[in-house]
């Protein structure tokens, strides 16, 4: 085995007993779980807030740029499938 994957492993290994040790006290559990409920929660209206300015100042937000290469994505793969039945019928 590699340094690397051997270094990885017990990186792994230690990290899971830190995490299990954590989360054996419920009220520790209950705290993390709240932190990261709020860490979200902060994240979910600082995206909000960033998206709102940048509508404002005129700029396409992310979710802009998220839906129009989700759509051509979708085009891409139909040119290729138009693309494949040309290819037959110049075959036939």
């Amino acid at each position: 085995m590699s340094i690397r994957r051997n270094l990885k492993k017990q990186a792994l290994g230690v990290s899971q007993k830190a995490v299990e040790k954590l989360m054996a006290d419920e009220k520790r559990a209950m705290v993390v779980a709240q932190a990261l409920g709020s860490v979200q929660r902060g994240k979910q209206a600082l995206d909000r807030s960033q998206e709102e300015l940048m509508r404002v100042l005129s700029f396409a937000p992310r979710s802009d740029f998220k839906a129009v290469g989700k759509k051509l994505s979708g085009l891409k793969r139909r040119l290729r499938e138009l693309d494949e039945k040309l290819e037959e019928v110049a075959r036939e």
